[in-house]
């Protein structure tokens, strides 16, 4: 059996549709997403037009909760963009999504942390950077979960590790925002290449193998989308996979 994970698509529908046709080609049994599908200044409801059309099972992102839980005043401008553009219906649609989730079984699949959609679990921040974490203390979050294979996103960081217990933690990174900055504390994430990011698991009695996959899209057209929508920030990690220097937000 393979399975699609895809995490983080933040309203990146070019991205998306290239990861999605990506997909086909491999005959993939079924695609799992990890959450943050919307938020962002590109296309949220065409985004979400997809994960319609090809019946996408998954999880809530922090962001996805954040359309539902706070006043629009309270919003971050990706959030904000998102709320006007989308409906009431799509709106409580992410929001009711669930925190994990268990696709198969030996399987766990959450955004970010099993307890938390916006708490980082592969990744630590250093010097104002994310940087991986030690595998022990990833191991340690997840002692109290009985699963095997642990499907995580959040970070926006691809990532796979296998612990001392044997069990694989798989961030697939981001599909559609390959940078972000991030206020609370002051730190960014930079993949540090502007391609679309999937993963593939590979699944028998157990873990047979996986793929982190990076993809060619039409970055440029997102990047001028993310300028129309006043967000020079999002345009430049788009083009590049890097956040500009002394950015946040």
């Amino acid at each position: 059996m393979k399975l699609a994970v895809i995490s983080d698509v933040h309203g990146n529908a070019e991205a998306l549709e290239t990861v999605l046709e990506d997909i086909a080609r491999r005959r993939i049994d079924a695609i799992f997403d990890l959450g943050d599908r919307v938020s962002g200044p590109l296309w949220p409801a065409r985004t979400i037009a997809l994960f319609e059309e090809q019946c996408i099972a998954g999880v809530r992102g922090n962001h996805d909760r954040q359309l539902g839980d706070r006043p629009r005043t309270d919003m971050g401008p990706s959030d904000a963009y998102a709320f006007d553009v989308l409906g009431a219906d799509q709106i409580a649609a992410l929001t009711a999504l669930p925190l994990q989730f268990e696709p198969y079984a030996d399987i766990l699949a959450f955004h970010a942390h099993p307890d938390k959609d916006d708490r980082y679990l592969t990744e630590t921040i250093s010097d104002g950077m994310l940087v991986h974490r030690n595998v022990d203390a990833i191991e340690f979050d997840l002692a109290a979960h009985r699963q095997n294979i642990v499907l995580c996103g959040h970070s926006h960081r691809p990532f796979a590790c296998m612990t001392a217990m044997g069990r694989l933690a798989l961030n697939p990174g981001s599909v559609g925002c390959p940078a972000y900055g991030d206020d609370d504390p002051p730190h960014v994430s930079e993949s540090g290449s502007p391609h679309a990011r999937y993963a593939v698991l590979t699944l028998d009695s157990s873990v047979a193998g996986f793929e982190l996959i990076a993809l060619r899209y039409d970055w440029e057209k997102a990047a001028r989308q993310a300028e129309r929508n006043s967000r020079p920030d999002w345009a430049h990690a788009l083009r590049t996979g890097r956040m500009p220097r002394a950015s946040s937000g």
